[in-house]
């Protein structure tokens, strides 16, 4: 199948691997569903017929992608409960995988087999779905087929500037954690962003917000993550990529009076201590033992606000079973300001960081959608501690953690 990958051109290696896949096990039809960027559905992006149907077809450059809203399914069950589903159907039986690396939930491996198939036959589905996600996370470097296929509404300029901000992945789990974003953008985008890095020891991650709205704040924003990468990666601490990152947005950006807002957290993953610097913006919450509570940390102006201001950090010592969380003003504002979230994070502490975010997300929604008025941001990490331990995994998530409940 690896080999099927390589020699396909990128555009062409997930159908190679999955055409081999279907081969192998005699299926009626194997196709690729990767998850919308809304988070609300699985878009059929490369689908094989196996069974002599469509044989002789041609490629006329174009491309077609079905749009499969989440309707509380078989689909949707295997996505967010990672395991692979089995439905009986007229043609046969429907197989559903989890493409995941990480806890990062890529899409859905999607056959139809002849026969039921045997334990043995879908641990080796599992397996390969796995495979796949690998394939996907490698040939996506090459095209814009995947990223096209994930987004079901177009996107503006200023959209587009946000989203090469956001990491690659919005979900990592470790031995001693596990972590996921989601930015649900506004009409107009606000210039949230969310950004984390693994070093050996240490985590990294940040919450920003740049002020104002459209081209203007996601250059803004630009600058902002651009400084705090930049100086994270030569190794700066804290407040020394926040006295970076001051300064970078009052000299470099363009609109008199800009500047972002943040959250910067180092977290050792060794002890658990948690370093926080809040430069102007929404206190992080913590969740321990059924409480919520908004961290109490040094005050510091937002990053470009004032060029020769300082910045001092805090600290808090996470314990097994802690949840922290960040947000930004989105979450608090106009409509969302109804919104009871200690209540809601309470009731969502059983929740997968990736469904977590999901949740609050439709939550904010609800209450001041279809349309915001301004981005809304959230980051969530799941403390457990047990540093370098093997994790227990099956195909790419961490089985102790995956299939939590979902709400109602």
């Amino acid at each position: 199948m690896l080999d099927a990958a390589e020699n396909a051109s990128p555009v062409e290696a997930v159908e190679a691997v999955t055409r081999e896949l279907g081969v192998a096990l005699r299926a009626r039809s194997i196709a690729f569903l990767i998850a919308d960027l809304s988070g609300r559905a699985l878009v059929r992006l490369a689908q094989v017929p196996l069974d002599g149907a469509g044989e002789g077809r041609r490629r006329d450059g174009g491309e077609a992608a079905t749009v499969m809203p989440f309707d509380g399914g078989p689909a949707e069950q295997a996505l967010r409960t990672q395991t692979v589903q089995v439905v009986a159907r007229p043609d046969g039986w429907m197989v559903l995988a989890p493409v995941t690396d990480r806890g990062e939930a890529i899409g859905l491996l999607e056959m139809t087999l002849p026969d039921e198939p045997a334990p043995q036959v879908l641990e080796e589905i599992a397996r390969t779905a796995h495979v796949l996600a690998y394939v996907v996370i490698a040939n996506r470097r090459y095209t814009d087929l995947f990223e096209w296929g994930q987004r079901t509404t177009l996107f503006t300029l200023s959209g587009e500037i946000q989203r090469r901000l956001l990491p690659g992945s919005f979900t990592c789990e470790g031995s001693a954690f596990t972590l996921s974003g989601w930015l649900e953008p506004a009409a107009s985008i606000g210039g949230d962003t969310f950004d984390y890095s693994l070093a050996r020891d240490v985590l990294h991650f940040s919450v920003t917000d740049a002020m104002g709205h459209g081209v203007a704040s996601a250059l803004t924003a630009t600058l902002g993550v651009g400084s705090l990468r930049n100086s994270r990666r030569r190794g700066v601490g804290l407040t020394g990529q926040a006295d970076a990152a001051n300064t970078d947005v009052a000299e470099h950006a363009g609109v008199s009076g800009s500047y972002v807002t943040a959250v910067l957290g180092r977290l050792d993953l060794r002890t658990g201590v948690c370093a926080l610097l809040n430069a102007g913006h929404v206190p992080p919450l913590l969740v321990r033992d059924g409480d919520t509570r908004a961290l109490s940390l040094p005050a510091n102006f937002p990053l470009g606000m004032f060029a020769e201001a300082d910045y001092r950090a805090g600290e808090v010592t996470l314990r097994p079973g802690d949840r922290l969380v960040v947000v930004t003003d989105g979450m608090r504002e106009r409509n969302a300001a109804s919104l009871d979230l200690p209540t809601m994070l309470r009731s969502i502490t059983g929740l997968h960081p990736r469904e977590a975010v999901r949740a609050l997300a439709d939550a904010v929604l609800e209450v001041s959608g279809p349309t915001l008025a301004d981005d809304a941001t959230l980051f969530i990490l799941d403390w457990h501690g047990g540093h370098s331990e093997d994790r227990r995994t099956s195909a790419g998530a961490d089985q102790a953690r995956a299939s939590t409940a979902l709400p109602d």
